[in-house]
């Protein structure tokens, strides 16, 4: 078997006395989309930070292609492949989409004895990187980046951060605030994504979403992984049932009739 893109070996995330994660087991491969499932609470949001580099593992080990890696800081997650793209997009809406896309990496060109930002070509490459990916509406990138859909500044996100070099692709939430048309968008993304040899992390509580584009499935309950399972394995009612508890709660009437 093939080595996985990502992989995390029984990681604990503590705060003082409070385990937030316990025994975290989880893998992806390259061109493969887990689902990561689970109510407020359940501790995705911590996950995220730890695989982002915002956190380090109080303990467990964190793999990327085989070799244990420790983060001191998000950039050196990004260095590594791995970029976040947040709820919100991580967009600016009073920024241009051009200038936007390139935000920190902006491409210049000289201008006599100095270097200016280049804003055709700035422009040029932003444009294609977002209709790569399917969004053919966006044809100026010097439209303002908060006349865009909720769909569509997801799109951007997603597109920035494959062109930047992005080998995991963590997504939270990137539905939760759309309507059905806009989030049809997103799963598509996420769907090239995965064609393109992503290793996609899809954070989400909408379980048909999941099934629409999830290979692999993993629910999370205060902090613990209480299913890890593919794609048909169980159906969109199990899943429910699990994320609200009904496994763990069946488990403990049993406990209570032995």
């Amino acid at each position: 078997m093939s080595t996985p893109l990502i992989e995390l070996k029984n990681v604990t995330k503590s705060f003082g006395v409070m385990d937030v994660l316990h025994g975290i087991t989880l893998k992806v491969n390259k061109g493969e989309v887990l689902c990561l499932l689970g109510d407020n609470g359940a501790g995705k949001s911590t996950l995220i930070k730890t695989l982002s580099g915002v956190y380090k593992p109080t303990s467990g080990s964190f793999s990327i292609d085989g070799e244990r890696v420790s983060f001191a800081s998000p950039r050196e997650a990004q260095d590594k492949g791995i970029a976040t793209v947040y709820q919100f997009g991580g967009t600016f809406p009073l920024m241009s989409i051009g200038r936007c896309f390139f935000i920190g990496n902006e491409p210049t060109k000289s201008f006599g004895p100095f270097r200016v930002y280049d804003r055709k070509r700035a422009n040029q490459i932003a444009v294609k990187a977002v209709q790569d990916f399917g969004i053919t509406r966006i044809d100026d990138g010097d439209r303002l980046v908060g006349g865009m859909s909720g769909g569509e500044r997801q799109s951007l996100a997603i597109a920035r951060a494959v062109y930047f070099g992005a080998r995991v692709l963590i997504l939270d939430e990137p539905t939760a605030a759309l309507g059905v048309k806009q989030a049809s968008h997103v799963l598509r993304i996420v769907l090239e994504a995965k064609k393109r040899g992503l290793a996609v992390i899809f954070i989400t509580h909408q379980v048909t979403h999941a099934m629409a584009v999830g290979d692999q499935f993993a629910v999370l309950i205060r902090g613990g992984l209480a299913a890890n399972f593919s794609k048909g394995e169980k159906t969109r009612e199990e899943i429910t049932d699990l994320m609200a508890g009904g496994q763990t709660l069946a488990n403990l009437d049993i406990d209570l009739e032995e």
